[in-house]
């Protein structure tokens, strides 16, 4: 993260990481040259029926393990290229969200929320490529989905329709995701302009338990808990039973446990901590991983189809797990 988840579709049952500040690196723009200079096609309304999903399920959880890469998966990074390209979604306006996947044109490409996200998409590229007939907002938002259930997390509900954007003038304006360095006030401003509850704000801020902070990308560092590769609900034991302190360094403002100084927290994330209603749902999800699990996958599913004028034939996916 750094922030902040066929053919044979299953029956479905009934039922950012933050952004934060950073500046575009120079692989920035060779990033977005290449997606919008040399990509496939665009998608029509109607591609998504030629789509075996489950296969393209499958090709990007074969992606996610690499030694190299952060903490052995790009697992947290293809979550929050999810997240970055769904959180922009404006109930006001009905503007943004990831139909279109606007999140691979400058200027939204660059804004400092999604630095670093050009590695997400270039993991992915080869796919849109196997699957042309796959929207990248369809491609980008299933990475998500793999990712979560890939790393141990829940079953999240997919559903596929999305179409591409074709030029840099549908992209959303700097701001629209959640700058970590601030608090309360702030974080439920983003959220609720999405159309998120307290309760579903707190549920999809969890997603913290996988990944870290670079700060190449964000200026911030470090992983939140030991475990940065695996989907629990480690990140509200960590907030509520660690003492964290303010870290000592040259960087932003942030906090580490005062017991190791291995873990770190966000501005933002203090907030679930210190407000009131904030921490009343964290406190649940710190005592109930099976509640936080079911909260995240109703809240992550909405964040992903947020602004998505589905077809109405669109089947819902639920996908199983590679063993």
């Amino acid at each position: 993260h750094q922030q902040y988840q066929q053919q044979e579709p299953r029956t479905a049952k009934a039922g950012v990481s933050p952004g934060v500040l950073g500046v575009l690196a120079a692989g920035a723009l060779v990033g977005w040259y290449f997606f919008s200079s040399g990509q496939p096609a665009a998608t029509t309304s109607d591609s998504w029926r030629k789509v075996n999903f489950q296969s393209v399920y499958k090709d990007i959880a074969a992606l996610l393990e690499d030694d190299s890469y952060d903490d052995g998966s790009y697992g947290p990074v293809l979550l929050r290229l999810a997240w970055h390209a769904s959180g922009t979604y404006d109930v006001g306006s009905k503007t943004g969200g990831s139909d279109g996947a606007t999140i691979r044109f400058l200027p939204e490409a660059g804004h400092g929320a999604n630095s670093g996200l050009e590695t997400a998409r270039a993991r992915l590229e080869p796919l849109k490529k196997k699957y042309p007939n796959i929207s990248y907002g369809d491609l980008y938002t299933l990475a998500g989905v793999v990712a979560v259930q890939e790393l141990g997390g829940p079953t999240i509900r997919w559903r596929p329709g999305r179409t591409d954007g074709k030029t840099e003038a549908q992209c959303t304006p700097d701001g629209r995701l959640p700058d970590a360095s601030q608090g309360a006030d702030h974080v439920r401003a983003i959220f609720y302009r999405m159309g998120f509850s307290d309760q579903e704000i707190t549920a999809l801020v969890g997603a913290h338990a996988l990944g870290r902070c670079h700060a190449s990308r964000s200026g911030f560092d470090g992983p939140w808990n030991a475990s940065p590769t695996a989907f629990t609900n480690f990140f509200f034991t960590e907030l509520l039973d660690n003492t964290w302190v303010p870290k000592k360094w040259s960087g932003p403002f942030q906090y580490v446990d005062k017991a190791t100084g291995a873990f770190m927290m966000l501005p933002a994330d203090m907030a679930f901590r210190t407000d009131p209603v904030f921490r009343k749902h964290a406190e649940r999800y710190a005592a109930d991983q099976d509640a936080f699990f079911v909260d995240f996958a109703k809240a992550f599913s909405k964040l992903l189809e947020l602004g998505v004028s589905f077809p109405a034939d669109a089947p819902v996916y639920e996908f199983k797990t590679l063993e």
